[in-house]
């Protein structure tokens, strides 16, 4: 009987769901207006009380520029992995508890304006955005032609039209928007025809102290006098804050993104965190084509995937001018506090962009680490409860209390600070392929988690530093884990580390951050394949790694270019520090 009763119940369910498409302008979404934040917010509130929670919902927008402004947007508290830490952000499409929903801009161009989230979808499952782009009016990043450069006078530069820009009270060069002002720190310097970044210059520290304005915009900064900053490049002043992303994902279920372009975001172009399978197919970080007069599109990673599980696809993708990586998928390491009892501890978030958010369920598995030589320790325990511990609500809070279903082996005698704690419940299967990542600061791909991973048929031209990275680290960014089944084959890599980051030793790095390897028993990654690469590099090192056990280097193909001189600190094409079953074929 009860079984007829359900029958019938998702009978009834099934039989009230309807398709509803629904044309944004008859709610006052039209292109070409002044500022549409206000209107957006009103549209999306009235049409969420009038669907059924069943209803598959399409938003259709008509073709044309969509101005929302930050000064008129509703602000929401949310805390949001690798970001810098606001109480409270602007955001312009706000999507919250969404079931079946598709947004479709046709062609739209979304256009923003202020310090804002163009994109914030929440708690939704079976979402699709599609067919759009997202930019901003006022980009934080700005950037200038140099006009000279010598140690008499300094550096003189010549700012890109239309950008907002003055001398400080501080007498600093200052460029403002709408509710901001930023005086640049840092800098990456371009080719200006090519638009790759300019060899053997990395990171350039900008000082403006004393500039002076020449008019025409155009500055003169006297202290300035970087001798790798050559006349007739393009430098984009930015600094290292990254408050709002492009598009965020928290907390959601099957969520698609297609034929979207990010040509600006102050932050990463996109962020998921807590989300269960995620498809990106032809989602871009990209300029406006050939003729964009930019250099730059977002101040930090294209994507970036935290404590994500299910399955990861991004596929067809441009990724390019971006301030950090084009991928960066990885959990979070909590660091052990205090251990309460044999089967309860205190742990806390450790990086300041990481924290005042979910990181755990009850009957969720986790594992502990040793920071300090990264060995996992093979005893898996269940979280039987979770809870904030130094604040009310999950929202803001630094730290947990976590009981175990079993009192703790083999973990009491060692002290508390050896240890970090790694969710595995919340770890996905990734697969990227065919994606074209381009003249970006820092690094390529980076992956770390312990399912099967997929890195295939892409092409990694001018990274600047290591093409792909796996690392792990329980002691700076905190971003966990280990690799154990990961495949890299048939991508192209041209010309990466043209100047030094982090991590980056090889055009692939395996590079997990182990502060006592001589004291290591374990190995950190193991089961890696590498094969039928093309390598194009001016330089030596091709592959790079630490702690592996496990590692195939087979059918691959390496072209000597002469397009820069070689310079970097390792000579080695294969530099293996601890591994164990290196093959290379």
């Amino acid at each position: 009987m009860k079984k007829i009763l359900l029958s019938l119940s998702l009978l009834a369910s099934s039989a009230v769901a309807e398709k509803v498409v629904i044309n944004m302008a008859d709610y006052g979404l039209l292109p070409n207006q002044a500022n549409s934040s206000a209107v957006l917010h009103d549209a999306l509130t009235k049409i969420k009380a009038t669907v059924s929670p069943e209803d598959e919902v399409t938003l259709r927008f008509g073709k044309g520029t969509y101005t929302f402004s930050a000064a008129d947007a509703k602000e929401y508290e949310y805390y949001i992995s690798n970001h810098d830490q606001y109480p409270l952000r602007k955001i312009g499409f706000h999507l919250d508890g969404w079931t079946n929903l598709t947004l479709d801009g046709r062609g739209a161009e979304f256009l923003f304006t202020g310090r804002m989230i163009p994109f914030y979808v929440v708690n939704c499952t079976n979402t699709v955005l599609t067919n759009f782009s997202v930019d901003f009016s006022d980009p934080q990043i700005t950037q200038a032609e140099i006009l000279s450069n010598t140690p008499e006078e300094g550096t003189t530069f010549k700012m890109a039209p239309g950008t907002k820009c003055r001398i400080g009270q501080n007498g600093r060069f200052e460029v403002y928007g709408s509710d901001w002002a930023m005086q640049p720190n840092s800098g990456m310097n371009f080719e200006k025809d090519t638009r790759h970044i300019c060899y053997q210059t990395g990171d350039l520290w900008v000082v403006t102290d004393g500039v002076q304005d020449l008019g025409n915009g155009t500055f003169r900064a006297p202290q300035w006098k970087e001798a790798k900053v050559k006349p007739g490049t393009i430098v984009t002043f930015r600094s290292y804050h990254r408050p709002c992303p492009g598009i965020v994902l928290d907390h959601n279920k099957q969520t698609t993104l297609h034929k979207v372009n990010v040509h600006y975001a102050e932050g990463m172009g996109l962020v998921a965190q807590r989300c269960e399978d995620i498809t990106l197919d032809a989602f871009n970080v990209c300029l406006r084509g050939k003729k964009d007069p930019r250099y730059f599109t977002t101040q930090a990673d294209a994507t970036h995937f935290s404590q994500c599980r299910g399955h990861i696809k991004s596929v067809n993708g441009l990724y390019e001018g971006m301030m950090d990586d084009a991928i960066n998928i990885h959990g979070v390491y909590l660091k052990v506090k205090d251990v309460i009892n044999a089967q309860t501890i205190r742990v806390a978030f450790e990086h300041g962009q990481a924290y005042g958010f979910a990181w755990g369920d009850v009957g969720d598995t986790i594992r502990f680490v040793s920071s300090y030589t990264m060995e996992e320790y093979a005893e898996r325990y269940i979280i039987r409860e979770i809870r904030p511990a130094d604040k009310d609500e999950v929202k803001g809070c630094k730290q947990f209390v976590i009981v175990l279903d079993r009192p703790m082996e083999k973990m009491l005698d060692l002290p508390v600070a050896d240890y970090g704690v790694e969710n595995l419940s919340w770890t996905p299967t990734v697969y990227f392929a065919d994606n074209v990542v381009r003249n970006n600061r820092a690094r390529g791909a980076l992956f770390s988690s312990p399912r099967h991973t997929v890195c295939e048929n892409n092409l990694f031209d001018h990274t600047s530093g290591t093409a792909i990275l796996l690392c792990g680290d329980c002691n700076g960014w905190y971003e966990s884990g280990s690799c154990k089944d990961i495949v890299i084959r048939k991508n192209t890599f041209i010309n990466a580390l043209t100047s030094y980051y982090q991590f980056t030793n090889a055009v692939i790095s395996i590079y997990p951050e182990i502060p006592r390897l001589g004291e290591q028993q374990q190995y950190f990654h193991s089961n890696i394949l590498i094969e039928k690469n093309k390598f194009i590099t001016f330089d030596e090192p091709i592959l790079y790694a630490k702690s592996v056990d496990g590692l195939i280097y087979r059918n691959n193909k390496v072209k000597r270019s002469k397009d820069y001189a070689p310079f970097h600190w390792n000579k080695e094409a294969f530099k293996m520090e601890r591994v164990k079953g290196f093959v290379k074929e």
